[in-house]
């Protein structure tokens, strides 16, 4: 009875994390402030079809930062110093991205600064923050990351348009939830 009492919280950290993080992220821009960026590089560097250059950027970032491989390895690495998963997810990203790159172009690849940026970060805050982060905090923050890479896979579908960055702030509020209660 403890485990689904447990499991039932957490899934109600997930929701209102990721509901209040998409309402900060609305106010912020957050979805707005990673496609004007994408469209400055798009300007400086794209040489083909314009547009797809910074939807390659956009998804790709996306998908390459919020997956929970991408969350719990960087923790994995900053509180062990071993980086299997983060390996694990870098062969697979390392394959979409050639598929992302041949239907979306070069936007794709240029999200690499900002996945190298992301996941270093994390791992240096998980290294000084990592041993005392509860498993609860760890559980909450891979689940949002999964609901946003369903969020992710509904936009590549073109079966919507989810503004998937906007949730980013439910991250951390998942993160601070599970370890707060």
């Amino acid at each position: 009875m403890g485990l689904m009492t447990e499991g039932i919280k957490e899934s109600i950290i997930v929701l209102v994390s990721l509901t209040l993080g998409g309402i900060i992220g609305e106010i912020l821009g957050v979805e707005d402030f990673i496609e004007r960026l994408g469209k400055s590089l798009e300007n400086r560097y794209s040489k083909g079809k314009v547009g797809s250059f910074t939807q390659g950027f956009v998804a790709a970032s996306l998908l390459f930062c919020v997956g929970p491989m991408a969350i719990t390895g960087a923790i994995e690495n900053g509180i062990k110093g071993t980086y299997n998963i983060l390996l694990t997810k870098s062969i697979m990203d390392g394959i979409s991205s050639i598929a992302l790159s041949a239907s979306l172009g070069i936007g794709v690849i240029f999200s690499s600064i900002l996945v190298f940026s992301y996941q270093g970060v994390l791992t240096v805050i998980a290294s000084f923050i990592g041993k005392s982060l509860p498993m609860g905090a760890i559980n909450c923050l891979t689940a949002a990351g999964g609901l946003m890479v369903i969020g992710i896979g509904i936009n590549l579908l073109g079966l919507g348009k989810i503004k998937v960055a906007n949730f980013l702030p439910g991250l951390l509020i998942g993160g601070l939830l599970g370890a707060l209660l």
